[in-house]
Parts: structure tokens; sequence; C-alpha cells
């Protein structure tokens, strides 16, 4: 998005944390603000890790506020501001009565319908108030999604997952392989791929590398993630939004194991299987990954109909929000705020 940006004409700034900040630094003028952490063991999860882990990235957050403050706000001065759900920015949008554009997934489950197994309503409610919390007052919402479901004002649009421009070029294959990705170390996971030794597992994030039997362990490399990925057979992975639209791009069956206490991966996941595209691996045993491997048929058929996408379609959205001194952009600010008569209102039931 920050290169078509740039390419376009306009001016940026960018502010982003940890892994975001280090991969765009070196690229564009960018400033680096504490961010928020989740801390997972075995797949679930931690709730007193991750409150740790991010008390201590707040540890000088006041100073570091005022900083963001004059440097992005003061001296920056943006007519626009453009947030991947980063809630420092989206506050200070509104405080500084600036248009908002929201680029994201994570607001299909403020703003889209989308079936919900009764099971997960309550997080849904939560997760809705979380994501409400982050970004209050969004004045449009351009949603990434695999899912389209009916949205819920005329302030959001949907639209294909952004891919990285390697992937988009990546020729798809299979090698026979299945490719095992794992954000956080998942022993007790890897104890049950023992019990197929006859599949082939290409493992990234178990913490170590080499030949185990029918394992190969892999360290981490973003090129070699990408062929490994192209020339699989299927995917066994955690449920994030990522690697699953990826292998969605690429046409590979996934089993996705949705991480507990996650309300977006288990949606990622419920939806996935929904839609026939893979297994919802909530249930982490033996017997769910047996009939996964045994239904790869079954899903590489109903993945036919999977239109791999471009990111055409979002980025000529974002060309005429901010076309002629972002105009519309303005305008929907102007709408959100009543300050503009709005259009007549959809009354929808709620799904989820």
């Amino acid at each position: 998005m920050m290169t078509h940006l740039r390419a376009q004409g306009h001016e940026l700034l960018g502010v982003s944390y940890d892994r975001g900040y280090r991969n765009l630094k070196d690229d564009f003028d960018m400033f680096d603000v504490p961010g928020l952490h989740i801390v997972a063991i075995q797949n679930r999860i931690s709730k007193l890790q991750t409150a740790i882990k991010n008390l201590k990235s707040l540890t000088g957050g006041i100073s570091k506020f005022r900083e963001f403050k004059e440097t992005v706000f003061n001296e920056f001065q943006p007519d626009v501001v453009i947030t991947d759900f980063e809630p420092t920015t989206a506050y200070m949008a509104n405080h500084r009565d600036l248009p908002l554009i929201s680029i994201d997934n994570q607001h299909r489950m403020r703003y889209m319908e989308y079936p919900c197994p009764a099971i997960l309503r309550k997080d849904a409610l939560v997760t809705e108030t979380v994501i409400r919390a982050f970004v209050p007052k969004p004045d449009i919402s351009l949603i990434t999604t695999f899912y389209y479901g009916e949205v819920k004002n005329d302030r959001t649009f949907l639209f294909p997952p952004i891919l990285r421009q390697s992937v988009l070029d990546a020729r798809p294959s299979d090698e026979g392989h299945i490719l095992v990705y794992f954000t956080q170390e998942f022993e007790s996971f890897m104890a049950m791929l023992d019990e197929f030794p006859r599949k082939r597992f290409l493992v990234y994030g178990a913490g170590h590398e080499g030949e185990e039997g029918n394992f190969s362990f892999r360290p981490f490399s973003l090129d070699g993630f990408l062929a490994d990925l192209a020339s699989s057979k299927a995917v066994i992975s955690t449920a994030g939004f990522t690697l699953m639209t990826e292998a969605l791009q690429l046409a590979k069956p996934m089993l996705a194991l949705p991480m507990g206490g996650q309300f977006e991966q288990e949606l990622n996941a419920h939806l996935l299987e929904d839609i026939g595209y893979g297994k919802n691996g909530r249930k982490a045993d033996a017997e769910t990954i047996g009939d996964f491997l045994y239904r790869i048929p079954e899903y590489q058929e109903a993945l036919e109909s999977y239109k791999p996408q471009d990111n055409r379609a979002i980025l000529a959205k974002l060309d005429e929000l901010l076309a002629d001194d972002s105009a519309l952009a303005k305008r929907f600010h102007e709408k959100r705020k009543g300050k503009l008569a709005p259009g007549p209102k959809k009354i929808k039931q709620k799904a989820c």
C-alpha cells in the first residue's frame, strides 16, 4: 500500500512497531511506537504472559506518545490517516478531526455479516468491542476478506486479501509434501504427526533444523518458505489470515489450527471449512489430521472455484478516496459526523 501511495505522489509518514517498523524503516520515513503483543503457549493464548509482555512494552509510553504527537501530527500535519488496525494513529485522527481510513481484515468482525457457531457468539461480541476500542470511528473501512458477507453500512467495502508481489508471481505445483508452520513451538501437535509416517512434512517454526525421518525442519526464510508453500500438496498451520489467504491464492488446502482464545483465528478456521477449502482443526488430534489428509482431493476440487486476484481493486478504491486532495475521503468524514445528509439506512438482521 505504501509503495503504491508513494508512486502516486503522496507524501508519507509511516507509524508501526517491532517487525512492521523494522521491515519498513529502510524504505520509508517511519516512526516507532509501542505496540501490543500476544504470547501463546502450545497454541493457546497465555493471558498472564501477554499482560506481562505488554506492560513491559508500555514502559516510558507517556514520553513516547508526546514525541509521536509532536512528530507525526504537529510537524508532519497529515491530511488523511490510514490505519492497519493501529490504535494510536486512529485516536489521534479523531482528536484532530481528520479523515480516517481503515485497511485491515479485523473489521470483518464489526461491519460484515458472517455465519457464527453458537459456541463462539460470546467471543464475537467481545471481539467486536475490542475492535471498536482500537479504531473507534473509521470514516471508511476497506476490508480484506476471503468470505464475502453483507456489509452493515455504506462506508464499508470488501476486497480480496492484499498479497505480496512474490506471492502473486509464484507458480503453484505439487511435489507431495505437507507444509507445517507454527508461530510458537507446538510440541504436542508435532507428536501427533508421528502417526503419519508415509507423509513428508516440511516444518517451519519448530525451533530447530535438520532431517528426522519423514520430517524436514527448516530455518525461517521468506523466499524458502514461499517456495515450499507453492510446491506443497497442502498446509497445516495456525489459522492466521496472511498464510491462509496465501494458501488460497496458491490453491493449497489447509488444516487451520485456531489459537485458543483468539476469536479471529477461530473465525478464519470456521469460514475456511464452511466454504470447503480446508478443515477447521479446533479439535487438534490425530483423527482430525487423518481426516484432513484423506480429504485433500476433495478440498483441491473445491479450490478450483477460488479465483486468485491481485491488489488492483483495493488500490483503485484508495486512489479514488484520495483523488482531488482527498475529496471523497473528506466527504465520508463529514457524512459520518452528521454534517451531510445520510442516504437511506439499511436494516439487516445480525448474523453474529
